[in-house]
């Protein structure tokens, strides 16, 4: 493919194959900085390798996240309540209102959770055992990184499904499955929203041991965080705890389905799961994208990218770039060293990854122990989306040890 054929902007090609890593092959070839035509706008910047990622990545002041961090088009009316949630801000406000909820993410507090996060692993596999198949997104990939971020929050067991199906509606705004209207993702942030306040008006009053207590009582600079600003921080840690890890079990779990060897070489060996994991992120890339906008006239590669253009930073191809990565299109979970960039760097760097990480591991590990075949029973639905490599469904046939 030349090019100048090159469309990003392709809903149905990445709902039919995934990403379309050949043309970000060609891009980095040949097009490294690609301005990518819009039908209804003025383009944008495409960055398809790994260093140019990072260069945009740790420069917030110059490349910033204020006016929007993916491919939708912000109504200037709709910016304040971007700029609200910690992935549309900057620096210095982006430091302060992280700092917030750091705490509850460092690696010693996760190492904590690690007896408790198998529990819920093992719980969840002995309830689908019995039935010899399943559906894997729903039953398996989505339920480990819900109930263990419901629990962060403070979300009641038995109302943990709502926050799964806000998150699909939230997510796959591109996709008719989970949209019934072009508005329905604004709908579905409004009930988010609204659940969070039912979550936090008692704690206000009685706080308990949960981020939701932690953020309605919290201050930045002497002020408690505004009703829009918590709404944003709930509806932020809701999806991208859940939504993203879960993809990453789906798409990892195809990953081992079709690469056996790799599946043979992982239950011989089970010490490789921590570079298995670290290769799972590479090859699957659940963000597939974030943009940035340049606030003065500067340059990439010696091209002039003046104030106001759009950079769009595109991390499955980064992740894939062979001047980073050795035989890149191969999947090999004992790749080592694997700088791959599906947490993102500098500024934004994925305040979850140690929790991602610690969820895709033991999840692995209690499912190789579980079972000693897992194959595809059906097609593999992906979702319609170029923001998110999501899977919808994949069905799973399996054998017990």
């Amino acid at each position: 493919m030349g090019v100048d054929q090159i469309n990003l902007l392709d809903l149905d090609e990445f709902a039919a194959r995934g990403f379309p890593h050949d043309v970000f092959a060609t891009l980095r070839r040949e097009a490294p900085l690609y301005r990518h035509p819009e039908p209804k706008g003025p383009g944008f910047w495409v960055l398809s390798k790994h260093s140019d990622v990072i260069h945009v990545s740790k420069r917030p002041l110059v490349f910033s996240s204020m006016q929007g961090i993916n491919l939708q088009v912000i109504d200037r009316d709709e910016l304040p309540m971007i700029q609200s949630m910690m992935l549309g801000m900057d620096p210095p406000r982006h430091s302060k209102y992280r700092r917030l909820v750091s705490g509850g993410f460092t690696p010693r507090t996760i190492t904590q959770l690690e007896p408790h996060i198998r529990q819920i692993a093992r719980r969840i596999l002995e309830e689908i055992a019995h039935k010899g198949e399943c559906e894997f997104v729903k039953e398996v990939a989505a339920e480990l990184p819900l109930q263990v971020i419901a629990e962060f929050l403070g979300v009641p067991d038995e109302e943990r499904g709502r926050i799964f199906h806000l998150s699909n509606r939230l997510i796959g705004f591109d996709d008719p499955e989970f949209q019934t209207s072009p508005e329905d993702g604004k709908i579905a942030a409004t009930e988010m929203w609204i659940y969070a306040n039912q979550l936090a008006r008692p704690r206000r009053v009685n706080p308990l041991d949960d981020i939701v207590s932690l953020l309605v009582n919290a201050e930045v600079e002497g002020e408690k965080l505004s009703e829009m600003e918590f709404n944003n921080f709930f509806l932020l840690l809701a999806v991208a705890g859940n939504e993203t890890t879960r993809n990453l079990i789906s798409g990892g779990m195809l990953a081992l389905l079709e690469h056996p060897r790799e599946m043979r070489r992982l239950r011989s060996d089970p010490s490789l799961l921590p570079t298995a994991v670290e290769e799972m992120l590479r090859w699957v890339t659940p963000v597939a994208h974030f943009r940035r906008t340049a606030t003065e006239d500067t340059e990439i590669r010696g091209q002039r990218i003046a104030a106001g253009d759009r950079v769009v930073m595109f991390y499955p191809s980064a992740n894939r770039d062979e001047d980073v990565f050795s035989d890149p299109q191969r999947f090999d979970i004992g790749r080592t060293p694997n700088d791959h960039l599906s947490f993102g760097i500098g500024e934004h760097f994925c305040l979850g990854s140690q929790l991602a990480r610690l969820e895709i591991r033991i999840m692995f590990e209690e499912l190789l122990r579980h079972f000693s075949e897992i194959e595809l029973a059906g097609p593999v639905r992906r979702l319609r989306s170029n923001f998110i490599n999501g899977i919808k469904s994949m069905p799973v046939r399996f054998s017990l040890d």
